[in-house]
């Protein structure tokens, strides 16, 4: 060994770590922006969420959560008038029972 072979295999090995870590910056700039959809796949459990479809379908469904609460609310009403109408007319009728 001499002098100048060490210094050579220094070089190398100096260029061979710039190399790898040029490598290992590409591949955490690949892993960094889905690791967790990446990770969803990987293990098979099924394929990763919609993320914007699923804000679709909730935006869908609270609005129709509000129409359904509106109609059952109107309906309550409509049953409590038909529950006072049915009163009345059950009193309408008792008092024209007792005068005939």
């Amino acid at each position: 060994m001499t002098r100048a072979s060490l210094q050579t295999d220094l070089v190398n090995a100096q260029a061979r770590n710039i190399r790898l870590a040029v490598h290992i910056q590409q591949l955490e700039k690949r892993l960094s922006p889905t690791p967790g959809e990446h990770a969803w796949r990987k293990s098979g459990l099924g394929a990763s969420a919609d993320v914007e479809g699923l804000r679709h379908t909730i935006t869908r469904l609270e609005q129709q959560n509000t129409e359904l609460a509106g109609s059952l609310e109107e309906t309550r009403s409509d049953l409590e008038a038909a529950r006072t109408a049915r009163a009345a007319n059950r009193n309408l009728t008792r008092a024209l029972n007792q005068r005939g």
